[in-house]
């Protein structure tokens, strides 16, 4: 049995790896996959594959490319989740802020510097033609510490998945103020280069079970009602969730991997760009 260290957030996107797990799908094929959610997200994940803590993570696509060309030594396998993350714009329920074109030059609460929504705040900025260079940042390392953070006004919005953070809104915590979906493929599996090289044909049958479940995700009986009692979402939210997200079975693309890495230089989040060879290798 080998053991397979794998990190991902504790998100509904991710529920197929839990299904696979709970099935022993992996230990089938002699795979011992130990499963750590990370609730701080991208930037944590990116850390944990740095100092060799996990061997896979599955990961926001915009940072996991941000850290490997800043030198992670890890690489992208496979996209996970094709459609986009919309992530929602968050201001506290009470807050004198009622718009999004109000919230320019005010402080933006994100999980950590690195992380989707530290990344997103910029791309969402240049969407709304603000000057990207005068965003301010409170480093609220998750969820929790949002709410924190808007509640006592120590920061002032909050970019989050949207569906995810509906349940604040119900409860009169959060106010959403609008959505900005990324630009590209949300979730991708990246994997330790020294991992990767001594055990390809483990990565390779890992991708295998994953994608097979993916594949038959939606036809899962009663997956709405699953997905809507374990992570306490609404029926019909998670309904529309379902409606509007696409599993991926394919490597990342070469024209997709430019698009991301042009707007993260633009946006002047990388100082470099890294090739196509160098940052996604092929299963």
């Amino acid at each position: 049995m080998r053991t397979v260290r794998i990190a991902g957030v504790p998100e509904h996107f991710n529920l197929p790896w839990h299904l696979c797990i709970e099935n022993g799908e992996f230990e089938e094929v002699g795979i011992d996959l130990q499963w750590t959610d990370v609730p701080e997200g991208t930037g944590k994940m990116c850390q944990l594959l740095r100092d060799n803590e996990t061997d896979i993570a599955v990961i926001l696509t915009e940072g996991i490319v941000k850290d490997i060309v800043g030198g992670n030594p890890s690489s992208i396998v496979q996209v996970y989740v094709e459609s986009p993350l919309i992530w929602g714009i968050h201001v506290a329920a009470k807050s004198q802020y009622q718009t999004l074109a109000d919230l320019e030059n005010t402080k933006v609460a994100i999980s950590r510097y690195g992380s989707g929504s530290h990344l997103m705040a910029y791309v969402n900025a240049q969407n709304q033609q603000w000057h990207t260079e005068a965003l301010q940042f409170e480093v609220v390392n998750t969820i929790d510490g949002a709410v924190t953070a808007l509640t006592n006004g120590t920061a002032d919005y909050f970019m989050w998945e949207r569906f995810m953070t509906q349940p604040l809104v119900d409860k009169g915590v959060f106010r959403r103020v609008a959505d900005c979906p990324t630009p590209w493929p949300c979730f991708v599996i990246a994997v330790r280069n020294a991992f990767l090289a001594s055990h390809p044909q483990t990565v390779a049958l890992l991708l295998e079970i994953i994608n097979h479940t993916t594949i038959e995700f939606k036809d899962i009986p009663s997956i709405d009602r699953t997905l809507a009692s374990k992570y306490h979402q609404k029926l019909e939210d998670i309904q529309t969730w379902l409606s509007l997200t696409k599993w991926s079975q394919k490597p990342l693309e070469e024209k997709v991997l430019n698009k991301i890495q042009n707007q993260l230089f633009d946006l002047k989040i990388i100082d470099k760009k890294g090739t196509f060879a160098e940052m996604v290798k092929a299963i």
